[in-house]
């Protein structure tokens, strides 16, 4: 098997999808991999670490999309990518379909079979090549909304965890899962007060045994969603419903009730946020303002610490794609329930109910592409 590790093209992403040492593993297996030149050296890894374990290096992104049977990215395949994929090719990447429509509908006339990280799913439920990203992005969004409290960048002037004799700031945390979890943990060791909400009692009373004193659990609703937004300095979304779109938890209006320079960090802003107000923004222009909120809505967070999420990423995803080598796609997603729900778009087909959902298109069935 052929698996071609493209540059990624994103603005400002700097992670790559396959570390050397991965490319040693897939190679010493009896596998092809083909790296394009400059892929990893953002995450720290130079072309002369892939070809010292057998990849070959290419200059031409034409070349590795050319001749790869699976292509891993760590982003979704950007416009210019397009003309070089090809009918049947796998993709095995982060796609969060249901926030972008024109993807979507790209990759079912492109005829390529889109694996999609953010859905692979054990039987726990647990989402084990999202986490990984979830941990970096829920750590992140503490020490960003930490960063858009000071003054110089609109906020409202606080120090996260205050000082003897001035009180932390608020933090309020939407969603109780990984993201919140990391940041939970962050902020409360900030000495801030956190307050977290979630639909889900059974997790609530989980991280209430492993939270600090500083750290409250809410039951989620509207009523006390709003109650909360009162008191929020800095909130942070991170509502998943896996493969689907996040629901719009924070209204446009609800803006109002918040204090003047507070921050919003949407960490579900690449499944199209739990914040009405929020949009997706850029590492280079990453905050803009509405009703005197500061908004931060960064798509690919983890970009920015790219070593360390590289590896984190690669952890994880690694062992998914030795079987996608060694089994080709149909027979691994037979074999394997979790990455079986990977499957997002086969053939021009969608097999993600949440993706079907999201744009009212027919879904098939992931047994019938399975044959």
């Amino acid at each position: 098997m052929k698996i071609g590790i493209p540059k990624e093209v994103k603005t400002s992403e700097n992670r790559v999808a396959l570390v050397p040492g991965c490319a040693d593993a897939l190679v010493q297996s009896g596998h092809q991999v083909l790296v394009q030149s400059g892929a990893g050296v953002g995450s720290g890894f130079e072309d002369e670490q892939y070809t010292a374990v057998g990849a070959r290096v290419v200059d031409d992104p034409a070349e590795v999309w050319g001749e790869a049977d699976i292509v891993m990215k760590v982003k979704e395949p950007t416009p210019e990518e397009y003309p070089m994929m090809r009918p049947g090719q796998v993709i095995f990447a982060y796609f969060h379909f249901a926030a972008d429509e024109a993807l979507t509908r790209s990759m079912m006339e492109l005829d390529i079979v889109a694996i999609a990280y953010e859905t692979v799913q054990l039987p726990s439920r647990d989402l084990p090549l999202l986490t990984p990203m979830s941990e970096v992005a829920g750590r992140m969004a503490v020490q960003t909304g930490a960063r858009y409290l000071e003054r110089f960048h609109g906020g409202r002037g606080l120090l996260l965890g205050g000082v003897p004799g001035v009180p932390p700031a608020d933090v309020v945390s939407l969603g109780g899962g990984v993201v919140v979890a990391n940041a939970a943990k962050i902020a409360g060791g900030f000495g801030a007060h956190v307050r977290v909400l979630d639909v889900s009692l059974e997790r609530l009373r989980y991280l209430a045994d492993v939270m600090s004193a500083n750290v409250d659990l809410i039951y989620s609703n509207r009523h006390n969603l709003l109650e909360q937004l009162r008191f929020a300095d800095l909130l942070i979304g991170a509502v998943l419903l896996p493969g689907a779109r996040a629901p719009k938890l924070v209204r446009a209006e609800d803006l109002q009730v918040m204090k003047k320079g507070s921050v919003i960090v949407d960490v579900a802003v690449d499944q199209g946020g739990c914040v009405e107000t929020i949009r997706p923004t850029t590492h280079e222009r990453p905050i803009y303002e509405v009703d005197g909120i500061v908004h931060y809505g960064v798509a690919n967070m983890p970009g920015a610490v790219p070593r360390t999420s590289t590896l984190a990423l690669t952890n994880a995803t690694f062992p998914y794609a030795m079987t996608l080598a060694r089994l080709g796609w149909q027979e691994a997603c037979r074999r394997d329930p979790a990455l079986r729900h990977g499957l997002n778009i086969v053939h021009g087909s969608v097999v993600h109910p949440g993706v079907a959902e999201a744009f009212d298109l027919p879904l098939r069935s992931v047994e019938e592409v399975l044959g």
